[in-house]
């Protein structure tokens, strides 16, 4: 039997999944390709929307009830949890947690992506840039665990306790908003009275996003956008009425939300850039087979 065409995503929370990838989890799984999301944390200190739908004590338990509804709507074909606590933002005091994200060793949470990696063979690995995309503590640490397991999953002298087969993903990407796509963002949302995210009092907008030279590929999702909203408000606790999604009328949130773009960092295999699909140069090629680095 040929290798099924599989991507993982690795995220930090629950909702990450929907805010980032959430077009290309549905759009590739509407093609037959296998979707895979690794969640690193429970989001056990995100917002309560209504304190009716959960406490602080329960948090964890109702988002992942949450993130399974959204990964149903993605038509994910299988989620995997990695149980570590939620770290806070950058210099809370959760950081420091010993259960949390951020804290935890980094060759041992490594490891286990890893062991799922070995396990599910993906030919595309997604996760952040080395700074998380804002600078969030959980996000910088999904992405040095993926940096990691990208470079040492197909190497058998790499956690050989696994027992597992080594497996060598051919693609890895970080996801990317490129900073005019970023001003286009903020443009519109003020357009429709709306505060762009992280402006200041002025609304003002501070220089955000990937350099547009380093986005490499866009992909078109409008046919899973929908479903991309709907799965954000599966995560009904982060979506409060102060959250900027939660005023976005439909036409709004399609036209912003219709693409979603990524920065090839490595490739095992040949591809042409720009690209326009995360599977360019691996379709019709069995995975192991080898070509030249694309640079």
């Amino acid at each position: 039997m040929p290798e099924p065409l599989t991507i993982m995503a690795v995220h930090a929370h629950p909702d990450d999944e929907a805010i980032g990838t959430g077009g290309i989890l549905a759009r590739y799984a509407d093609e037959g390709v296998r979707t895979i999301l690794v969640t690193c944390t429970g989001g056990e200190l995100g917002e309560i929307a209504d304190p009716s739908m959960a406490t602080p004590e329960t948090l964890g338990e109702v988002r992942e009830r949450e993130l399974r509804r959204a990964c149903t709507i993605l038509d994910v074909a299988h989620l995997e949890l990695l149980g570590y606590r939620d770290s806070g933002m950058a210099g809370a005091e959760a950081n420091q947690d010993p259960r949390s994200f951020a804290a935890a060793d980094l060759d041992s949470a490594a490891g286990r992506l890893v062991e799922l990696v070995r396990r599910h063979r993906p030919r595309v690995l997604v996760t952040y840039d080395d700074d998380g995309f804002y600078g969030h503590p959980d996000h910088i640490k999904a992405n040095r665990i993926t940096v990691r397991a990208f470079a040492s999953a197909g190497d058998s002298s790499a956690y050989p306790d696994q027992g597992l087969e080594p497996w060598a993903p051919d693609k890895l990407y970080y996801t990317a908003i490129s900073r005019s796509a970023m001003a286009t963002f903020a443009e519109r949302l003020s357009a429709h009275g709306i505060n762009p995210p992280m402006s200041n009092e002025d609304g003002d907008v501070p220089p955000f996003g990937t350099p547009d030279e380093l986005v490499t590929t866009t992909i078109d999702v409008g046919s899973a956008v929908e479903r991309k909203r709907q799965s954000l408000w599966a995560h009904a606790t982060q979506m409060g009425s102060n959250v900027f999604f939660a005023r976005l009328p439909p036409p709004l949130f399609n036209e912003l939300f219709g693409r979603e773009s990524f920065q090839l960092v490595e490739s095992r295999v040949a591809t042409s850039l720009p690209e326009d699909d995360l599977l360019a140069g691996l379709r019709g090629v069995p995975g192991g087979q080898r070509h030249s680095p694309a640079r």
